[in-house]
C-alpha cells in the first residue's frame, strides 16, 4: 500500500515539473519570436535590396504558377508546367549578371542538346533498330565522356558548369527515351517551350524590374575598401599615441577604435572571393559595355589583390598595439608628430583615390604629393636624431664586450689552501660588472690526515671552480637581461614605425592599379577646376 502511494506522488511530481516546463517554454515563446524578427530585421536593414529581390521572385513564382492556374495556358502547356516553375527557382539570382549566367547556360544548354538529341534520333530510325541501338549507345558514351572531360577545363568550369551539366541531362534523356517511346520528341518540344518561358520571366524580373548589377556592385566593394583602410589607418595611430589615463576613461571609446581597426583590414582580406565572383557576373552584364568595349573586370580583381598586399601592413600595424613590451609614452611623445603627419598623408592619399574611383575620375597626376615625401624625410631625421635608443648606450656595449672576452683562470701555485681566484684581463682587481670576486675566495680544505690523490684534488679543484663560473654567469646573465629589456623598450616603436615607412612604399603600386583602372574603365579625364575634398581625419588630432 505503501509503495502505491510513493509511486503515485511520484508520478505527481513528475507532471508538475512537465507542467512547469511547458509553461516555461510558452513564456519564452515570445521572446524568440522578437529575436527571430529582430534578426529578419537586421538582414533587411544590412542590404534592402534583398527585400526587393524576395519580393521579385514571389512576383515571378505567381506569374508561372498562372499556367497552372488559367485554363487557357494549360491546355497549352499540360504537365510540362512544372518545368517553368523549377526554371524560375534555379535561374532567378540575386544580381542580373548571376540571372543572366544561369538563363542563357540552361537556355543554350537545353537547346544545343536537344537538337543533337533530334540528330541522332534521325540517324538512329533510318539505320534500323539493332544498329540504331548501337549508334545510340555509342553517341552516348562519346559525348557523355567527352562532355564530362570538358567540365574540368578551368574556364569552362567557371563559366559553363551548369551549361554543361543542363547538355549532359538533357542529351541523355531525349536520346535514350527516344529509342522506345514514339512521343519523346513532342514531350522535349513543350518542356522546350515551358523551359523558355521561365527563363523570359526570369530576364524580365531581373533586368526591367529594379535590377541589380554586379559591376556597380563591384566598383563600390573597391573605393570602400579604400576607404575603410584609411579609416583603419587613422584608428591605429590615434590608440597608439593617446593618453592612457584619458583612454581608461573612455573604455567605450576605444572598444570601437577596436572594432574599426578590425573589420576595415578583415572586409579587405577576406573580400578575394566575393570580388572575383562579382567580376564573373559583370562580364555578363551589357550595360557595362557602354563606354568601353569590355568591363574591365581583372583590373577590378588586380586593385583588390593590391589592396590586400597592402592592408598586411595595415594588420602588422594593429599588432603593434597589442604587443607585450612597449614603448614608454615618454619615448613615443618625441616621435608623435612625425608619425601622426605621415599617417595622415597616407590616409589622404587613400581617401582621395577612393574619391576618385566612385565618381569615376582619373587620378591626379601629383597625387603623390611633397608634403608626404616631406613627412616621410622628417620622421626619417626625427629617428636618426635619437640613435641611442635603436642603437644601445656605449656602457651596454662596453658590457657586452667584457662578458664576451671575460677570462676565467685557476691558479694553482704552491699555496697550501689550493687558492682558487678569477680575474678579467681588463680589470686587475677582479671587477666584472661590478661585481668583485675575491682573490683569495678558497675550496674548504681537505682534512690533512687523509690520502688525497692527484684526481681527486684535480675533481675538488673543478668543481669549485664550475660552482664559481655558475654564480658569475648567472649574475652576467641578470644584468644582460636588465639592459637588453632597456634596450628593447624603443624596438616596438621601430616596428612601428618602419610599417608606416612600407605603407609609403607600397601606395605607389596601388597608385599604379588605380590608374590603370581608370584608363581601361573610360574614367572621366582629370580636371584641375575639380576640387576633390578630403577631409582631415579628426582621430589623427592627438593632445599631448
Amino acid at each position: 500500500m505503501w509503495n502505491k502511494v510513493e509511486a503515485r506522488s511520484m508520478e505527481i511530481s513528475m507532471e508538475d515539473e512537465d507542467s512547469r516546463k511547458n509553461r516555461k517554454n510558452v513564456l519564452k515563446l515570445p521572446k524568440k519570436m522578437k529575436k527571430i524578427l529582430k534578426n529578419l530585421w537586421n538582414v533587411g536593414k544590412e542590404d534592402p535590396r534583398r527585400v526587393i529581390h524576395a519580393m521579385k521572385v514571389g512576383v515571378a513564382l505567381t506569374l508561372v504558377s498562372l499556367l497552372y492556374l488559367m485554363e487557357p495556358f494549360f491546355k497549352g502547356v499540360v504537365k510540362n508546367a512544372l518545368w517553368a516553375v523549377m526554371t524560375v527557382v534555379v535561374v532567378l539570382e540575386f544580381s542580373a549578371g548571376a540571372t543572366l549566367r544561369k538563363g542563357l547556360n540552361r537556355g543554350l544548354g537545353t537547346l544545343i542538346a536537344g537538337s543533337l538529341a533530334f540528330f541522332i534520333e534521325w540517324v538512329a530510325i533510318h539505320s534500323g533498330k539493332v544498329l540504331g541501338g548501337i549508334f545510340i549507345g555509342t553517341s552516348v558514351f562519346i559525348i557523355g565522356s567527352t562532355i564530362t572531360f570538358m567540365r574540368f577545363i578551368p574556364y569552362i568550369k567557371k563559366n559553363y558548369d551548369y551549361g554543361m551539366l543542363v547538355f549532359l541531362l538533357t542529351f541523355n534523356l531525349i536520346t535514350v527515351s527516344s529509342y522506345r517511346v514514339d512521343t519523346v520528341i513532342k514531350i522535349a518540344h513543350a518542356r522546350l517551350y515551358t523551359i523558355g518561358i521561365g527563363i523570359g520571366i526570369c530576364l524580365v524580373m531581373s533586368l526591367l524590374v529594379f535590377p541589380i548589377w554586379s559591376g556597380d556592385d563591384l566598383h563600390k566593394s573597391t573605393f570602400t575598401k579604400l576607404q575603410g583602410l584609411s579609416r583603419c589607418i587613422e584608428a591605429c595611430v590615434h590608440e597608439y599615441f593617446e593618453d592612457k589615463e584619458k583612454d581608461q576613461e573612455s573604455s567605450d571609446s576605444e572598444s570601437d577604435d577596436e572594432d574599426l581597426i578590425y573589420k576595415g583590414y578583415k572586409t579587405v582580406l577576406d573580400s578575394k572571393s566575393a570580388d572575383e565572383a562579382l567580376a564573373m557576373f559583370a562580364k555578363w552584364e551589357l550595360r557595362n559595355t557602354r563606354l568601353c568595349h569590355k568591363f574591365p573586370s581583372q583590373q577590378y580583381i588586380k586593385v583588390g589583390s593590391v589592396l590586400r598586399k597592402f592592408s598586411y601592413t595595415v594588420v602588422a600595424l594593429h599588432g603593434c598595439l597589442q604587443t607585450e613590451i612597449q614603448t614608454p609614452r615618454s619615448i613615443r611623445i618625441l616621435f608623435k608628430d612625425p608619425c601622426v603627419r605621415l599617417a595622415g598623408e597616407i590616409c589622404k592619399v587613400l581617401s582621395e583615390l577612393s574619391e576618385n574611383i566612385k565618381n569615376r575620375r582619373q587620378c591626379s597626376p601629383e597625387i603623390l604629393s611633397d608634403s608626404l615625401e616631406a613627412a616621410l624625410k622628417d620622421l626619417n631625421s626625427t629617428i636618426k636624431s635619437q640613435p641611442k635608443l635603436f642603437l644601445g648606450s656605449n656602457l651596454h656595449s662596453n658590457i657586452t664586450n667584457k662578458h664576451l672576452n671575460g677570462d676565467v683562470s685557476h691558479y694553482n701555485d704552491t699555496n697550501s689552501h689550493d687558492i682558487v681566484s678569477y680575474h678579467n684581463d681588463n680589470n686587475s682587481n677582479g671587477c666584472v660588472l661590478g661585481q668583485t670576486v675575491e682573490q683569495n675566495d678558497t675550496v674548504s680544505p681537505l682534512p690533512l690526515n687523509s690520502v688525497v690523490s692527484l684526481s681527486s684534488l684535480r675533481s675538488v679543484k673543478k668543481s669549485a671552480a664550475t660552482g664559481e663560473k655558475r654564480r658569475l654567469r648567472k649574475q652576467l646573465s641578470k644584468i644582460a637581461v636588465m639592459k637588453s629589456l632597456e634596450f628593447s623598450e624603443a624596438l616596438p616603436f621601430a616596428a612601428f614605425a618602419s610599417l608606416l615607412m612600407e605603407m609609403v612604399a607600397r601606395l605607389d603600386t596601388v597608385i599604379d592599379e588605380v590608374k590603370e583602372l581608370g584608363t581601361i574603365a573610360c574614367f572621366k579625364e582629370y580636371d584641375k577646376t575639380v576640387e576633390v575634398r578630403v577631409e582631415k581625419p579628426v582621430n589623427l588630432v592627438v593632445g599631448d
